[in-house]
């Protein structure tokens, strides 16, 4: 955050993963099945890149270790071009289902990929897949604090969700234990509830107006805020498969107008680095 009176630095992460990494996806593109799917990432990365390469800003990029096993040259393109690299976990596994000691291996193998990647900065930032730091999976901040990650990106001040959510979370930056920032994801407070709006998926399925509302309340009241993309949100022609109804919705709605839409945010708004705004 800008001191002195001047704009609120909001916050622009990536979730670097492809359109079959997605929670939606689970049930008809298993893990085993993602070597042979069609990889899209690389491209729509590049226009996400040209887009904050346009605007003259650095974001955050959460990197799924899998994918940066990939197409290792990818990230050190991002990293060279000055972009914050963080940590995704490896095979995009919810912290609600696996155990400690899988996290553990998970979180160990994805810091690995990206070293071995040529990472030039300490990678000190983390986002669970889905958003799945919860009450019950508060263990995990331990483990990440063990690593020397300095601060977590998975909170979700939310109770209407039926898989993530700490409803009374800060809605600011806050520190979540006395070794580890958080900084959860974006919501304003309207008549007693919190309504989020931090994320691609409300960018593509609302109208713009929506988002930019929501934004200028929570800088309005001084308060800087976490937004986050994917790369398959700007990607109309990934590939159809056939997933229920509502995830269909969730995944391909407005998927035409997300490029658009999301420029517009970067030129009402400041944006930066999470570690930026955290002074790290």
């Amino acid at each position: 955050m800008i001191r002195g009176g001047g704009p609120i630095q909001n916050a622009m992460s990536v979730d670097l993963e492809d359109w079959f990494c997605a929670y939606n996806m689970s049930g008809v593109v298993p893990r085993s099945a993602w070597a042979t799917s069609e990889l899209r990432v690389v491209q729509n990365t590049e226009r996400l890149l040209a887009l904050f390469d346009r605007k003259g800003i650095n974001v955050t990029f959460f990197v799924l270790g899998w994918i940066a096993d990939r197409v290792p040259e990818l990230i050190r393109k991002i990293d060279a071009r000055g972009h914050e690299i963080a940590v995704h976990g490896y095979q995009h596994l919810l912290l609600t289902q696996i155990s400690k000691h899988e996290f553990e291996e998970d979180l160990d193998r994805s810091l690995k990929a990206l070293d071995a990647c040529g990472v030039r900065h300490k990678v000190v930032g983390f986002r669970a897949p889905s958003f799945s730091l919860v009450e019950s999976t508060r263990w995990a901040l331990d483990i990440l604090a063990s690593r020397g990650l300095r601060y977590d990106s998975s909170v979700f001040p939310v109770s209407f969700h039926p898989d993530y959510g700490i409803p009374d979370s800060p809605l600011g930056p806050y520190m979540i234990t006395s070794d580890m920032h958080e900084f959860p994801m974006g919501c304003v407070r309207v008549l007693g509830r919190n309504l989020a709006c931090s994320g691609g998926g409300y960018l593509r399925l609302l109208p713009y107006l929506y988002t930019r509302t929501c934004l200028r309340k929570a800088n309005g009241e001084g308060r800087p805020v976490v937004f986050y993309i994917h790369p398959w949100e700007i990607d109309p022609g990934q590939p159809r498969m056939p997933i229920p109804w509502l995830k269909r919705l969730r995944h391909y709605t407005g998927l035409g107008a997300t490029e658009r839409k999301l420029e517009r945010l970067l030129t009402d708004f400041h944006f930066t680095t999470i570690r930026g705004v955290l002074g790290l």
